[in-house]
């Protein structure tokens, strides 16, 4: 009996919409994660360490794919293949925004400048969320005690705010 045949490979983990026994979910579980770690490999860690707005919805997405293949709630190959189909899309465009400058623009966003010459531009930092407190948070993690020992301060793509400090 071939290991990869369809009848054997059902009844080692389950079939769709079916009844799945705790043997079953335990060796599902297993090949999910081996799978994970795999997506991982090709995805690059920088799909999942960053977190632009493109890599945190291939997140959700890998996620949730990879949960329904557990549960027995999708068909188990087809779900897998369909999520390596979204790894391979990530690549695609990771590869293309980093060649057209406007594509990164829209799928990955672009820093804001918050802070200018010590001047805080309260308008970019109530449009995007940022309070007094995040933004002396920052400023102390650089070091500086006050705005004004900034020389700018941006709200970068992923969410982090960094600080480069006034020399001299």
């Amino acid at each position: 009996m071939d290991a990869f045949d369809p009848q054997t490979f059902h009844a080692l983990i389950g079939v769709q919409g079916e009844d799945i026994g705790w043997a079953q979910m335990s060796l599902r579980a297993v090949a999910i994660f081996v799978v994970g770690l795999i997506i991982m490999r090709f995805a690059a860690s920088r799909a999942f360490g960053k977190w632009t707005a493109l890599d945190i919805i291939l997140a959700v997405i890998v996620g949730s794919n990879l949960s329904r293949a557990l549960t027995g709630s999708a068909p188990f190959w087809p779900t897998v293949v369909a999520t390596f189909v979204l790894i391979a899309l990530h690549a695609v465009l990771i590869w293309a925004v980093t060649r057209w400058p406007s594509l990164s623009r829209l799928l990955k966003g672009r820093s804001v400048r918050l802070v200018i010459d010590g001047a805080v531009d309260e308008e970019a930092l109530r449009r995007h969320g940022i309070g007094p407190g995040d933004l002396r948070m920052a400023l102390r993690a650089r070091g500086l005690a006050e705005v004004e020992d900034a020389e700018t301060v941006h709200l970068e793509r992923n969410g982090d705010i960094s600080v480069i400090p006034r020399s001299g």
